[in-house]
């Protein structure tokens, strides 16, 4: 079998792979609602979903800082990365040895193209259908709840030291588009950092729980700086793990915009 990855690049195997490492949290809670939880043997020490995965499977070391003697230990038929989760210096000493797939996804037709990848991929093909037709029925629902909600001014703080939020060309810069926000930030690209005391003026800045877990005491320190400013405090997952996640993701995020009515 061949085909390309998210990267374009050539992926030729002659079985369909059974020892899987996955380097990448959403993809491997993908892999477990695809049916294959049983093909795989490794993950990352940031693979939280199922709550039992660290334990039942071999942890590999984080998605930037890997133990390069246990995957070869493990001896993967395939090896699930990512372009934004995982470095370029992994990517680059794995791939002398490893087969490997990257995924790129910064839309959900990213999204969708991924899991249909690894239908084929891992000969799950039906389940990759039906988990696509479940996210796409969520979106139109959602896109059908949303029309009449306002537009709101929204910046999206993903880590402190330095301050930093989201941009354009991002996954997250995506669903906030989705949920009818206007991102202030969104005519810089990826994460840029920012200084509290030039912050751009938002209806709400919104808090996420990941990478960084924003706390009250770190939107006090805000408000010490922006009067008058709204928060919300926001599930990261919700907004940034693609894959079957998505299938979840719509219903929060409407409880989420009647929070901020």
């Amino acid at each position: 079998m061949e085909l390309l990855d998210q990267l374009n690049r050539k992926i030729s195997i002659d079985k369909t792979p059974v020892r899987i490492v996955s380097l990448v949290p959403s993809q491997t809670e993908l892999l477990v609602d695809l049916g294959l939880e049983h093909k795989i043997v490794g993950v990352t020490n940031f693979c939280v979903h199922p709550s039992t995965i660290r334990k039942d499977k071999v942890v590999v070391g984080g998605t930037k800082s890997l133990h390069y003697d246990r995957i070869k230990e493990l001896n993967p038929d395939i090896i699930l990365c990512n372009k934004e989760e995982n470095t370029q210096e992994i990517v680059e000493v794995l791939s002398k040895e490893y087969t490997l797939h990257i995924s790129d996804v910064n839309s959900m037709a990213d999204n969708y193209e991924m899991i249909q990848q690894y239908g084929k991929l891992f000969g799950v093909e039906e389940r990759a259908s039906e988990i696509c037709k479940n996210i796409q029925s969520e979106v139109a629902q959602f896109e059908e709840f949303i029309l009449d909600k306002p537009i709101l001014k929204v910046a999206y703080f993903i880590w402190r030291k330095p301050w930093m939020v989201v941009g354009e060309n991002t996954f997250i810069n995506h669903l906030i588009k989705l949920n009818k926000f206007e991102n202030v930030y969104s005519s810089q690209s990826r994460y840029p950092e920012v200084e509290l005391e030039s912050l751009k003026s938002a209806d709400f800045y919104l808090l996420s729980s990941e990478p960084f877990p924003f706390k009250e005491i770190h939107k006090k320190e805000i408000q010490e700086v922006v009067e008058n400013a709204k928060f919300c405090f926001v599930d990261g997952e919700y907004f940034s793990w693609y894959g079957s996640r998505m299938q979840k993701a719509f219903q929060y995020f409407r409880e989420l915009r009647k929070e901020m009515q």
